[in-house]
């Protein structure tokens, strides 16, 4: 089982992040990336929202930073650590827009993307950057088809339900052939899209007996069955306290670990940047690379 860490700074939801983030800088979020990257963490995420509605904000948040520029200045800085948009919202950009945009980052960081996807849900959003909001789910399970078929390719080419297109070249290309899609949510659908046309499931938002329920359901599938490849399970844990309660942690990492989780997205209790750091280093006690 894989460690990573839902980066803070980058998010700030109501009630859920530390007061030190309020004040904390790109200098800070640094500081996490070289320190997750040297004690080898997996990956570390960032979300997209271009604009949440003031009444929306006060459940949701009204702090997103933009994962491209975000994962572009962490790349210079850091050597093996993975960058996971959580998520990018399939709808708002043209399947070749993320192939030329992401692929370029996944160059300048030497291969270290996981494309984070999925189909959104705040309506406000879509309607303000001219984006359809109806029929959305289809439109994302064709788009992620689109980026299977173009992601390291000069001159992609697809002809699908939603995007149909060839004759273009797109330059520079990814250094991955086969960017890792991961798809996020919170719903069976969403697990059944990434079991689909997917390769890995990164839901938020769910206690872990919801996600093990999800997951046995999914498992007694024929799309599961028919898989050539196992599916990735990146799973969020709750707000861990490794260097202050070993003993819990160690129950809630059991947990994820009887889930046959792949990839951990850690969560930690914390009330500076120095104490992020050294819950850091103690999760990586208890779970030795």
């Amino acid at each position: 089982m894989k460690l990573a860490i839902v980066t803070p700074v980058l998010t700030r939801l109501p009630r859920a992040h530390a007061t030190w983030e309020d004040e904390a800088d790109i200098a800070e979020v640094a500081r996490i990336a070289v320190t997750a990257d040297r004690l080898g963490f997996h990956h570390l995420t960032c979300s997209e929202h271009v604009a949440i509605p003031t009444d929306v904000a006060t459940v949701r948040g009204a702090t997103y930073w933009d994962p491209l520029s975000v994962f572009g200045y962490l790349a210079a800085v850091t050597e093996r650590i993975r960058f996971t948009t959580f998520v990018l919202v399939l709808g708002y950009h043209h399947p070749l827009e993320l192939v030329k945009r992401y692929g370029t980052l996944d160059r300048v960081s030497g291969g270290r993307l996981i494309l984070g996807v999925g189909v959104g849900s705040l309506q406000e959003e879509f309607e303000l950057i001219g984006a359809e909001f109806s029929g959305r789910g289809e439109r994302g399970d064709d788009a992620v088809r689109a980026l299977k078929a173009s992601f390291g390719r000069a001159e992609p080419e697809y002809h699908g339900t939603h995007y149909d297109y060839s004759g273009f070249v797109v330059d520079p290309v990814s250094v991955q052939a086969d960017v890792p899609i991961w798809i996020g949510g919170r719903t069976a659908r969403s697990l059944r899209r990434a079991v689909e046309v997917g390769d890995g499931w990164a839901p938020f938002g769910l206690t872990p007996g919801e996600m093990a329920d999800l997951i046995d359901r999914a498992r007694a599938t024929e799309a599961w069955e028919r898989r050539s490849t196992p599916i990735e399970l990146a799973l969020q844990t709750g707000a861990l306290d490794p260097a202050g309660d070993p003993d819990a942690t160690r129950e809630q990492l059991a947990t994820f670990a009887a889930m046959d989780t792949t990839v951990l997205e850690a969560r930690f209790r914390h009330h500076s940047l120095e104490h992020y750091l050294e819950q850091l280093h103690a999760l990586r006690e208890l779970v030795p690379a």
